[in-house]
């Protein structure tokens, strides 16, 4: 998608669901170039979720923020961010 294209995408609203699609590949791009200049993926994950978490307490206020990741253990344990699907 060219530079224009993206603005003029940019001004139409977009679902949240497709909005979280294409962030996604924003990150995943931006991952993909930081690796390749030698970025360790570990410091990579805690800087993001640094990040992340940072923008949730700025949008909703720590307290939200922090009932959200009193959630996540569950989510983790669950598989909901493990990308290899498990066989049964």
């Amino acid at each position: 998608m060219t530079i224009a294209e993206r603005s003029i995408h940019a001004r139409e609203p977009v679902a949240d669901h497709e909005q979280k699609r294409v962030a996604l590949g924003y990150l995943q791009e931006a991952w993909a170039e930081a690796r390749l200049d030698g970025i360790d993926g570990d410091c990579l994950a805690q800087t993001c979720l640094f990040a992340a978490f940072a923008e949730l307490v700025t949008t909703y206020g720590e307290d939200v923020a922090a009932t959200f990741a009193e959630g996540l253990a569950t989510r983790i344990r669950n598989g909901e961010f493990s990308l290899e699907l498990r066989r049964q």
